[in-house]
């Protein structure tokens, strides 16, 4: 394992932390290290490493606090424009304002969604998305997660995804051992499918989002990368892929990459990009996470071979062909 700076290391043990009451809702802060279910526990996992525990804690307590104490509009106004180019709803920057001011404690590099590149001159960076689903969480809709993982030069060494609304979470650490498997499913006929919405004013996305439709068993669109990713890697779901339309930012697939491959899955990119640590944000994928290499590989070569057809044979405004 490479060296890092300081105490800052990816083998030292997440500190002990009492358990606190989550609000009104009782769910715990801290989990166990005993994995529920398909290797989920409830809570933070005690081994996940400090900075990434810490990140995580403060994102559970902020998102409580703010759904509390604010209405759907108050969450959902626009007050910034993030590092990648998009809007700023308040309950993003409320959720991620309590993280960063958490690791204060824990000079690790961080990127996240909406402050971007802080360099703090470790050896070890935090890539998180300390509200994926936005939208959902702003409207009430239960479906959002904090997601980070932590990155070793180009690495991605140990991922963290937790469902903000139950506490649930999934860990994964490069290297070692994990409860977490996928449904081990190698072809896409029949396969249970959540994609990102479909285009349909972008001929190519919505070809290639149609044709997986038309393979697939069933498909479900969650609006919450990070948690669909984790749902693969649990074994909740066979796949989960954006359909061609480069949406995801580093934030938004970084811990699936860690967590899909400890429970036997495979993270690919449909256009064949490789998704390593980079600090701009405004880079996009279009991610495909799934059971198994060979799903993977079946899914984004079907994405990018209907996106192809699609482009070039219903051109619509401003769409390259």
């Amino acid at each position: 394992m490479p060296a890092t700076d300081g105490p800052e290391r990816p083998d030292d043990p997440a500190p002990t932390l009492e358990p606190r009451d989550h609000g009104s809702s009782g769910r715990r802060r801290i989990g166990s290290s005993v994995p529920q279910g398909r290797g989920w526990v409830a809570g933070v996992p005690v081994q996940a490493h400090p900075a990434l525990a810490a990140a995580a804690v403060a994102a559970l307590e902020a998102y409580a606090d703010a759904t509390a104490e604010h209405d759907r509009a108050t969450l959902a106004e626009v007050v910034a424009e993030g590092a990648d180019g998009t809007p700023t709803m308040r309950i993003d920057l409320l959720v991620e304002n309590a993280i960063l001011a958490a690791l204060s404690r824990h000079p690790v590099n961080v990127l996240t969604e909406e402050t971007g590149w802080v360099d703090n001159g470790s050896a070890l960076t935090l890539v998180m998305d300390p509200v994926d689903g936005s939208n959902n969480a702003a409207a009430g809709v239960p479906l959002s997660a904090f997601s980070a993982a932590v990155a070793v030069d180009d690495a991605f060494i140990e991922g963290l995804t937790v469902w903000l609304d139950t506490g649930r979470s999934w860990w994964a650490k490069a290297g070692t051992p994990s409860p977490l498997r996928t449904t081990g499913r190698t072809s896409l006929p029949g396969a249970a499918v959540s994609l990102l919405r479909p285009h349909p004013a972008d001929p190519g996305a919505a070809s290639a989002w149609w044709e997986v439709a038309r393979r697939a068993g069933r498909v479900r669109i969650l609006s919450t990368s990070c948690l669909e990713g984790a749902l693969v890697a649990q074994g909740a779901t066979d796949a989960f892929a954006d359909a061609a339309t480069d949406t995801h930012r580093l934030v938004d697939i970084a811990a699936s990459v860690v967590l899909a491959e400890a429970g036997g899955g495979a993270v690919r990119e449909v256009f064949g990009r490789p998704i390593v640590l980079d600090t701009d944000l405004t880079r996009r994928w279009s991610g495909v996470v799934a059971a198994s290499a060979e799903l993977a590989d079946e899914l984004a070569t079907v994405l990018h071979d209907a996106y192809e057809t699609g482009r070039t044979t219903h051109p619509g405004p401003g769409t390259p062909v």
